[in-house]
């Protein structure tokens, strides 16, 4: 090499003439010097949080390796784009198509989300998704049953195991997502035996408890969003009676605190990042509490479909029999997938009235800034409305005014 540097120098020389003085500059090199051959390096540890880079954007890394059960979900996808904003590297196991899952590559960057194959029923496979982890996020449920998944298999057993196996492999952080209103023996409104939904979440609860002491739960109310099963339930043509609403007492004696995704998903990242949220049950409700009967007309309004232009009402579904036999036969000839998401466990669902326990933190606890309903639902309603493709004329259609929030003194009225 030296020889190299010493012809290349005295060949410029030459070329710059006789009055130009050269600095030649000998380098030698040994074998000690010598670049090693490319090889593993050695890590100093292996605790991914001693190894954050970056400033804390999408191309960083901020130490949390999360593994997210139902990343494919309602919930997931927002979880999965807030991880991904803050720097996380994500395991996201899926089953099924891969085409469900891929398009949440983009969520993080290069090398920052893996995919990986498993089946909620085989331990090996949830295994290996969890050990190279350090936050587990399980958003794993169903709203109606199949013949493969009882409410049973996912919110009980599968939330279970998901729980037992990640301790066992060293995870600091488990998030489980639970329910609102989840009792062991809930009332029955619509549906006689109560909501087997709801005996599942609470059950599932313990059962994570009991396999992860330090889990934290989150118990969200009716989530409304993007590709919700909220907004667009009551929107779907599906849901009503010809032009009517059947609702458990006309919507006048359930009450409902809706909550927007993604302060759910805010609220999930955080809780990953504080620990003293570990152990810990939070309650996932909106800022306002509102009568479904109001809820319900306020979207017919934003949609144009109410009683001045389209017909609208609603009606006490207790007197309608042939409802609950078009949800039963909804379930029976599509049990994969209902349309509308009408099905009996739904409709019992509800009827059920969020109830907030006092002294159980809220979302505001884990430093969430909780989004309105006025904020948001106007626009998530837009593309449903009737004539949407008219262009109306400046002031043509009034501005739907907002439901009214019940205060306390008015839910104790409405229910004595």
């Amino acid at each position: 090499m030296a020889a190299i540097v010493l012809t290349r120098n005295l060949q410029l020389a030459k070329h710059h003439g006789s009055g130009v003085v050269g600095v030649l500059c000998l380098r030698g090199y040994s074998a000690a010097a010598a670049p090693q051959e490319d090889g593993p390096r050695p890590l100093k540890t292996t605790n991914p949080a001693a190894m954050k880079r970056g400033t804390g954007g999408r191309s960083s890394f901020n130490g949390i390796v999360a593994t997210v059960f139902g990343a494919t979900g309602f919930v997931g996808r927002y979880v999965c784009n807030k991880l991904g904003k803050s720097g996380s590297q994500m395991i996201l196991p899926y089953r099924g198509d891969d085409s469900d899952v891929i398009r949440l590559k983009v969520t993080g960057d290069l090398g920052q989300v893996l995919f990986h194959f498993y089946n909620l029923e085989d331990p090996a496979s949830i295994r290996e998704a969890v050990k190279h982890s350090n936050v587990v996020i399980n958003l794993v449920g169903r709203d109606f049953e199949t013949k493969n998944f009882k409410f049973k298999d996912v919110h009980v057993n599968g939330a279970e195991r998901i729980a037992r196996i990640a301790r066992e492999a060293g995870v600091e952080r488990f998030i489980h997502l639970s329910s609102l209103n989840v009792e062991a023996n809930p009332k029955d409104l619509y549906v006689k035996g109560g909501s087997e939904w709801l005996k599942s979440k609470y059950e599932g609860e313990l059962r994570v408890r009991d396999a992860f002491p330090n889990a934290t739960i989150i118990r969200p109310a009716d989530i409304y969003g993007s590709e919700d099963r909220f907004l667009r339930y009551y929107a779907h043509i599906w849901r009503r009676q010809f032009r009517s609403m059947p609702l458990w007492h006309k919507g006048e004696k359930t009450v409902k605190q809706p909550v927007y995704v993604s302060d759910v998903a805010q609220a999930i990242i955080n809780a990953a990042k504080d620990p003293d949220s570990a152990g810990r049950v939070y309650q996932a409700v909106g800022p306002k509490r509102y009568q479904l009967s109001e809820l319900v007309d306020w979207f017919h309004r934003l949609m144009r479909k109410d009683q001045k232009r389209w017909g609208y009402m609603r009606y006490d579904m207790r007197w309608d029999p042939t409802f609950l036999l078009k949800a039963k036969l909804n379930s029976f000839i599509c049990p994969g997938t209902p349309i509308g998401g009408l099905h009996p466990a739904r409709i019992e669902r509800e009827a059920v009235t969020d109830k907030v326990l006092t002294g159980v933190p809220t979302l505001e606890d884990l430093g969430v800034t909780l989004t309105t309903m006025e904020q948001q639902v106007p626009w998530e309603l837009r593309p449903y409305r009737a004539a949407l493709y008219y262009d109306a004329e400046l002031g043509e259609f009034e501005t739907p005014s907002p439901p009214k929030c019940i205060e306390a003194r008015d839910e104790l009225r409405l229910f004595a």
